[in-house]
C-alpha cells in the first residue's frame, strides 16, 4: 500500500553514504577465504556473460544456480555462463541471528544445491554480480513495476522478512526494502530486534529508490518528528520532567523522557549537569539545586 503524504519539499535529506553500510557485514565478510572442501580461488570459474546477466537483471528473471562454495558473507553460485555472490541476508532459510561458527556449518550444508536466484546487482564495470534468494520468491517481472510505483517520500507498509545487525528487511508485496538500524529510531537501538520482528507489519517512509542497484532504502523513525528539533523549547533548564530510568551505571543512571530523548544523570563537583543524548549526539544542561 502506498501514500502520497510529503510534498517534493518535505522529503527528508538522505545520506549518500547510506548505501556504503547496507551489505558492510556481507563485504566485509566476503574478503574471507572460501572454506568449503575445494578452495574456491583453484576452480576454473565459467566465462560470465555480461550481456546476458544484464538482460536477467532487467527483465527480473528467475535462474537456477548451483552453489559451489561459501565463505562468512554468504554463498558462491554458478552455472554455465554466470557466476557470483549471494549474501548470507537474502538466503531464505539461513537463520539470521547465527554465530560465525553456527554459520559456516549452516552455510556449508548448501553445498551442490541449486538455488533458485534473481539478480540484484549488476555492474560490468566493477565485476560485481549480486543474487537474491529472497527476492526470487516474487514471480518474474515484477520488480521493474513496483519500482516504477515507488518514489522517495512515500509511506508504504510491508511485512518484516528479516532483520540482521545492520537493519531489517521488509517485503513491500514482491520487492524488499531496507531499513538500517540508524533509521529504525531516534533513540539508541542497540540490534533491530529491538524494534522490529520478523512477521511484524510496519508502515515505513521511503527515503530513496536505486533500481539500477535493486535497492529501496526505508526509514521508520522519519515518520516521527524528531524529538531533537523541539527538546529544547519542551524541556526547557531548570525544568522539572518524569523520565523513567533505563540504566544504572557507576557514574549516574541513564534517564528516558520520551522515545529518542534519553539523558545521563551523574554527580560531578560543581556545578551538576544533565547530559542527553541520542545516539553520538549529546546535550549537557546544567541542573540546578
Amino acid at each position: 500500500m502506498v501514500r502520497d503524504d510529503y510534498s517534493e519539499s518535505e522529503i527528508p535529506d538522505f545520506d549518500e553514504g547510506w548505501w556504503a553500510s547496507v551489505l558492510a557485514e556481507e563485504e566485509t565478510r566476503s574478503g574471507a577465504a572460501a572454506l568449503k572442501p575445494a578452495k574456491a580461488e583453484e576452480r576454473v570459474k565459467p566465462l560470465l556473460n555480461w550481456e546476458k546477466a544484464l538482460m536477467l537483471f532487467r527483465e527480473d528473471e528467475i535462474v537456477s544456480l548451483k552453489v559451489t562454495g561459501y565463505n562468512r558473507g554468504g554463498l558462491l553460485v554458478e552455472g554455465e555462463d554466470l557466476y557470483g555472490f549471494v549474501p548470507c541476508s537474502h538466503l531464505v532459510e539461513l537463520p539470521a541471528q547465527e554465530g560465525d561458527e553456527s554459520r559456516d556449518s549452516s552455510l556449508a550444508t548448501y553445498i551442490g544445491d541449486c538455488l533458485r536466484l534473481k539478480i540484484i546487482e549488476c555492474v560490468p564495470a566493477e565485476g560485481r554480480m549480486v543474487f537474491s534468494e529472497r527476492a526470487a520468491r516474487a514471480a518474474a517481472g515484477k520488480r521493474p513495476a513496483l519500482f516504477s510505483a515507488l518514489q522517495p517520500g512515500q509511506r508504504v507498509t510491508g511485512e518484516v522478512t528479516n532483520v540482521t545487525e545492520f537493519g531489517a528487511f521488509v517485503d513491500l508485496g514482491g520487492v524488499e526494502g531496507l531499513i538500517h538500524i540508524s533509521e529504525l529510531s531516534w533513540g539508541r537501538v542497540a540490534h533491530p530486534n529491538q524494534i522490529v520482528q520478523v512477521g511484524d507489519h510496519v508502515e515505513v517512509l521511503v527515503l530513496e529508490v536505486a533500481p539500477e542497484r535493486c535497492r529501496i532504502a526505508l526509514s521508520l523513525k522519519r515518520l516521527s518528528a524528531n524529538p531533537w528539533e523541539t527538546v529544547a523549547t519542551r524541556y526547557p533548564v531548570n525544568s522539572v520532567t518524569s523520565a523513567v530510568i533505563t540504566a544504572i551505571v557507576p557514574y549516574g543512571a541513564f534517564a528516558r523522557l520520551e522515545e529518542g530523548l534519553e539523558g545521563l544523570l551523574r554527580r560531578i563537583s560543581s556545578p551538576p549537569v544533565r547530559v542527553y543524548r541520542c545516539g553520538s549526539c549529546r546535550l549537557t544542561l546544567p541542573v540546578s539545586g
